[in-house]
């Protein structure tokens, strides 16, 4: 697939210069830095050093103040806590740390996670039954509930209290919890509004640990598992959240819990571990105790703290993981399948597939596949109790959540984030549903939004990436959405040594530019270059420059996002 190069406008030059000789550094970087919002020599500081200190005051959001004076009136009563948390890793890891840490004070708690097949996302009514069958006077829901109206009110009724922490958009009504957490509430003043899941629980008991004399180490271990949160459920690396995961990446590459430890040595990797490595490497294995099995077993593996225990759990998840592959393949290949074959889907802005035999669990797999492959919104479709479930995935620029808001008449619910959704509708209205996205999609796609776009920050000569360059550059990381790795284009670069296809359709080689060093590169999915690049034809190309760890040794090599020859070259 053709992509767009977009190169960002240039900054103030004399910012960028003024910021360059603070520094000390290389004005690409203080561009970069510019282009991040930072102006000055202490907004660098902070940058540069993440330190918990840099954390906002937990009682700063609405309601936390309520929250903790309901959890201490539980402890003193003797009351039964329930922890409620989602079936993913943003879910699951909000569980893990808010009872992990309430444990050490309070035995009377337990925690639920709810089923991905029979009840869904979210606050479940089996869920809120189970509370009140078992005795249950308090629920502190996590990563859901901000929409749960109706169930709110109906655990009311039954004598229930919730304190719902959850980071998605709020409706026009709130519910009627004691406590609602959510820094996106319109009369929140809370600083920073783009907190995980887990970030607001981790909130919470921070809140929890200031009034009650409880030290900031009994609160900053749990980190690791608010990284793996804020890494999964792609949010923004920005603000706070960059200060929790620098912090929880330093604590998964040094100390990390039992559970996230042994799950290390399953996937592999012991160390030198990355935002990247966390998605890629511990979020799959995490999100398949819930998608082949039960998420309870997540949560299972990242409480537990006697090393063989949690070996045994790692041991399963991973089994899980490789059947979620399977899963995964197959029905990919069965949906790549439909959409091939038909004419009026290939020619569609939008792409939506179902199938009643897929698995539910990993349908939201296949439809970011989809999304790679075909570039639009994308919606992925199976059988779910009477129902019609799915996911749905999309592209830069366009906002998902809004094209389900024009078709929420013909669904029975839906939820999510501007590029990532879940939906339920009834059987009958699939048609109906089809149609009206795709025309939704239609009226408000703007042209080049469905041409993948690689957006490159900054020119580079390949002879200014020296050591120094390279030490600072890793400093912008943890890399993320709103902080992504930044893309450089080098101009008239060659190949100077062996270049070949490795795995399946990779190029490994060795470039250099007019007066540079040379580099290792690898360029994923370029096979169809590889004539051009061996009979040594001069090329432009755009890249990030990672660290690639192979055992003890580590060396910089560029990662070649796109490459163009010159016209008739």
């Amino acid at each position: 697939m053709n992509k767009r190069w977009a190169i960002r406008d240039n900054a103030d030059e004399q910012l960028v210069n003024e910021l360059a000789a603070a520094l000390k550094i290389d004005a690409v970087l203080s561009t970069l830095l510019v282009h991040r919002g930072i102006k000055s020599y202490e907004d660098a500081r902070l940058f540069f050093r993440p330190d918990y200190r840099h954390l906002h005051d937990p009682f700063l959001m609405a309601d936390m103040e309520k929250a903790v004076l309901r959890i201490e009136a539980a402890m003193a009563a003797g009351e039964k806590v329930l922890i409620y948390g989602d079936y993913d890793v943003d879910g699951t890891t909000a569980v893990s740390l808010v009872y992990s840490f309430f444990s050490k004070y309070y035995s009377n708690l337990e925690y639920y996670v709810p089923d991905r097949y029979l009840e869904g996302y979210g606050i479940s009514t089996k869920g809120i039954d189970y509370a009140a069958e078992n005795g249950f006077t308090l629920i502190v829901a996590l990563d859901c509930g901000i929409k749960s109206v109706d169930k709110i009110a109906y655990a009311n009724t039954l004598g229930v209290d919730f304190i719902i922490c959850d980071h998605h958009l709020p409706g026009d009504e709130l519910p009627a919890a004691v406590a609602v957490l959510d820094p996106k509430r319109a009369d929140c003043g809370y600083p920073f509004k783009e907190l995980s899941g887990a970030g607001i629980g981790f909130k919470l008991i921070q809140a929890y640990a200031e009034k009650n004399d409880i030290t900031f180490s009994e609160v900053e271990c749990y980190l690791d598992l608010v990284a793996i949160s804020i890494a999964c459920d792609i949010v923004h690396i920005t603000g706070e959240n960059r200060v929790l995961a620098h912090l929880g990446l330093s604590k998964i590459n040094s100390n990390p819990c039992m559970g996230v430890k042994t799950l290390m040595e399953v996937a592999g990797r012991g160390t030198y571990y990355t935002i990247s490595d966390v998605v890629f490497l511990l979020g799959p294995r995490i999100n398949a105790a819930g998608r082949i099995d039960h998420a309870k077993h997540a949560v299972e593996l990242l409480i537990n703290t006697e090393h063989a225990g949690a070996t045994e759990k790692s041991e399963l998840i991973n089994i899980h993981n490789t059947e979620r592959k399977g899963h995964d393949l197959q029905i990919t290949e069965e949906a790549l399948g439909m959409i091939d074959g038909n004419e009026e889907l290939i020619n569609r802005n939008s792409t939506v597939v179902f199938n009643e035999q897929w698995n539910k669990g990993v349908i939201g797999i296949v439809a970011s596949r989809l999304t790679e492959k075909y570039y639009r919104p994308t919606i992925v479709l199976t059988r779910s109790n009477g129902h019609v479930a799915g996911s749905a995935r999309s592209v830069l620029g366009f906002d998902l959540y809004e094209a389900l808001c024009e078709c929420s008449d013909l669904l029975i619910q839906f939820g999510g984030h501007r590029y990532a959704a879940g939906l339920t509708m009834h059987p009958e209205n699939l048609p109906a549903f089809i149609d009206r996205f795709e025309q939704v999609v239609s009226a408000t796609i703007k042209p080049e939004q469905l041409i993948q776009q690689i957006q490159i920050d900054a020119e580079l000569r390949l002879s200014q990436v020296d050591a120094k360059f390279f030490r600072v550059l890793n400093q912008f990381a943890p890399f993320g959405p709103e902080n992504m790795a930044p893309v450089f284009i080098s101009k008239n670069v060659y190949v100077c040594g062996v270049a070949n296809i490795v795995g399946q359709n990779h190029v490994k080689m060795t470039v250099m530019q007019a007066g540079s060093a040379m580099f290792d590169c690898i360029a994923f999915s370029h096979g169809e270059y590889l004539p051009k690049l061996v009979a040594g034809a001069p090329f432009d190309m755009c890249y990030t420059i990672e660290e690639n760890v192979w055992k003890e040794w580590r060396t910089i090599q560029l990662n070649v996002k796109g490459i163009r020859f010159e016209e008739g070259s």
